[in-house]
């Protein structure tokens, strides 16, 4: 009875009493865990800002492989073709002093851009020009939306009646045509990181061609153009100046702050996806505003914004500065604070006006007069009707492509395919794993170590850290002593803390039917069952839940988690690419506890952690073989993984474990995986994946 009770191990009702036992003693939970993981993992990505240190000459070398990696997280490497504009003015109206022109054009094909574009009634020369991007100010009216320009147009009057000619531009999501900014914070597509797809990339690309147009305009000096915006336009003016050098002179107001913020102090959970980009190469955010050097930068805010504290916004600026100083124009940036929330206040206008007129003006005098509105929303309107062709509720699927791999046309082109795909893996799907293993510091813990109480059938559980602030803990079913295994099959846990059993109910190779559940139970025979299992076979079992699953489930609240998942990909990674990583040290922790050198790895999961499993043989070759029920057909449902769908899909990944490992593949749907049968034609043995038929 005794031992068939210490075996609940495996099960969820041993797991909460675990969990009890921790938090009486005090013990950490996951989610402080968590917490802590983050912290630290924050601290490493501020001190690896590649902005910050060097002279003049190695910076400028490292800002040309910065912008480029900015555009790939941007989903804009290589930039998409400047096709046709298509420009239509639709209508204008007339103030004293400036015409305001209303204005679509197509950044790509089918993806339209809404604006206004301002302009002084008298213009005997070229003139500065200004390109305004929008914050998240909605004005809509019975349920017609007149984009945010409308919210904002009294900052394209100012500087229309001050010398400049203005084009300010709606957003995806709030703009005349309603499309997507908040697709991981509320619309679980976390199928965009797959795709290396973020809309801050959509409004950095409406901006590039904003420009475009700007400068082909008669009245436009092309090379004193500018640009400013407050929120969600301050973060887009970040991702313009940063990656188009044709912008002169840059005011982001209240747009961006640091990854300790963002991550550790909660201010990402007040951002939609248009903030971010994909943070693919882990940069802080100082990186991204020291690529606007040495071009006139103001960095502007209040003191009291929520969302952009002050704290991270001078830390910014700071490292910033150095750049600057490296081209001897530390006059060339300043950071502007002033009293107030996150708001569009006259105390950020005045200073960004003055900035603009001081660089792209030459002109010093005072303000005279102040932003004012003059118009109803219905005189700025574009469209009377929305274009049947637009694509801007729909581009997440397209903007950045899915890469479809064909078949190999012989085996050298396959072993060519192989060594690219884990290269390309390695680099942008799981960068943000540890460029180091950290020493594992596995412990036995004895209370629960079977081996001394004379049965065949023993207990180990291996506890270790996957990394820092990542406990994690193996539960092993071993006949004899643990160090004398030669072949381990690891079970992977689901979030319900159930082992895939489904595969102890399958015949041939399999433990007896139902043994966990006798074992729970506490019958005598259980042992029984398993030392002659343990014998026949000459397995061992391990059960193992990676990070946030199973016994080690973070707090389950819905916004909680889809927090948590954004968290990670703001530093570069993914909870499911770091739940791989967990398995391949699960793996490593046991081949460290056996005395045998040949052990093999077996992995058994269901479901997304198929997917996982699929991923930690591709990572760690010594995993000989997988045993899969039913596995996503594609990335679409999971697992979630920076950029894998810039590479191949799932069916891909399978066929390039299958060139390692066995694997072996219970589904209902073998025709979804299509790829891997015709790739086992085509080359007679491409890898060795074979499917089976599930049992009814």
């Amino acid at each position: 009875m005794w031992m068939g009770w210490v075996l609940l191990v495996t099960l969820p009702v041993f797991q909460a009493a675990v969990y009890s036992q921790d938090k009486a003693a005090g013990k950490p939970s996951a989610d402080d865990h968590l917490s802590a993981y983050f912290a630290s993992q924050t601290r490493l990505l501020s001190k690896s800002v590649g902005a910050t240190t060097g002279t003049l000459a190695q910076w400028k070398i490292k800002q040309s492989e910065l912008r480029g990696q900015l555009l790939d997280m941007l989903g804009l490497q290589p930039l998409p073709p400047k096709t046709d504009l298509k420009v239509v003015f639709t209508g204008e109206t007339e103030h004293d002093e400036f015409i305001v022109k209303n204005v679509h054009f197509q950044s790509r094909p089918g993806l339209y851009v809404t604006g206004n574009l301002y302009v002084p009634k008298k213009v005997d020369k070229r003139l500065p020009a200004i390109l305004y991007v929008c914050g998240h100010g909605m004005v809509k009216k019975n349920g017609v939306s007149y984009g945010n320009k409308v919210h904002y147009h009294h900052h394209g009057s100012w500087f229309a009646r001050n010398g400049y000619v203005c084009l300010t531009i709606d957003t995806l999501q709030l703009g005349e045509i309603e499309g997507i900014h908040h697709g991981t914070y509320r619309e679980k597509m976390w199928w965009w990181l797959n795709r290396g797809y973020t809309p801050a990339g959509v409004e950095a690309w409406n901006c590039v061609r904003a420009i475009d147009l700007l400068q082909s305009l008669p009245e436009v000096d092309p090379d004193r153009i500018g640009v400013t915006g407050r929120s969600g336009g301050g973060a887009y003016s970040w991702w313009i100046a940063a990656i188009d050098e044709r912008v002169q002179c840059a005011v982001p107001v209240a747009g961006i702050t640091d990854l300790q913020n963002h991550v550790v102090d909660g201010c990402v959970e007040g951002h939609c996806d248009c903030m971010f980009m994909v943070n693919t190469y882990q940069w802080d955010y100082p990186t991204v505003a020291a690529l606007v050097a040495p071009r006139p930068l103001l960095i502007s805010n209040t003191d009291n914004d929520g969302i952009f504290p002050l704290d991270g916004v001078y830390r910014t600026y700071e490292k910033v500065k150095k750049i600057y100083r490296l081209y001897g124009a530390a006059d060339r940036v300043a950071l502007h604070i002033t009293a107030g929330p996150h708001k569009d206040t006259q105390e950020l206008r005045v200073h960004a006006f003055r900035w603009f007129n001081h660089f792209l003006k030459q002109d010093d005098s005072l303000i005279q007069n102040p932003a004012e509105k003059y118009f109803q929303p219905e005189q700025l309107k574009v469209f009377t009707s929305l274009p049947s062709d637009q694509l801007n509720t729909r581009i997440h699927e397209t903007f950045v492509a899915a890469k479809e791999p064909s078949l190999p046309a012989d085996p050298a082109q396959w072993k060519a395919m192989q060594s690219h795909w884990r290269k390309t893996l390695s680099e942008k799907s799981f960068r943000g794993w540890p460029s180091q293993d950290a020493a594992l510091e596995i412990e036995v813990d004895s209370r629960q170590d079977l081996s001394s109480l004379g049965s065949d059938v023993g207990l180990s559980v291996l506890k270790f850290e996957s990394q820092q602030h990542v406990p994690l803990t193996l539960r092993i079913l071993h006949k004899g002593k643990l160090k004398d295994t030669n072949r381990v099959v690891i079970y992977l846990m689901d979030d319900q803390s159930k082992a895939t059993l489904d595969w102890l109910s399958e015949p041939t190779g399999s433990p007896p039917a139902g043994i966990l559940d006798r074992l729970n139970s506490g019958q005598e025979t259980a042992f029984e069952s398993v030392a002659a299992y343990l014998e026949k076979t000459g397995q061992t079992i391990a059960f193992f839940s990676p990070r946030g699953t199973g016994e080690n489930h973070w707090k389950q609240e819905a916004k909680y988690l889809t927090q948590t998942q954004r968290r990670f990909y703001l530093l570069g990674q993914t909870a499911d690419a770091m739940r791989v990583y967990d398995i391949v040290r699960a793996v490593e922790a046991i081949k460290q506890s056996s005395a045998s050198d040949l052990v093999t790895m077996e992995l058994n999961a269901q479901g997304i952690q198929a997917g996982m499993a699929v991923y930690a043989a591709i990572m760690d070759s010594t995993v000989s073989k997988l045993n899969l029920l039913d596995p996503p057909v594609s990335h679409r449902s999971g697992p979630i993984l920076l950029n894998v769908r810039k590479i191949f899909d799932m069916p891909q990944a399978i066929s390039l474990a299958g060139t390692t490992a066995t694997v072996s593949i219970r589904t209902d749907s073998p025709s979804g995986f299509d790829y891997v049968t015709q790739l086992q034609r085509t080359l007679e043995a491409g890898s060795k994946v074979r499917f089976q038929k599930r049992k009814k």
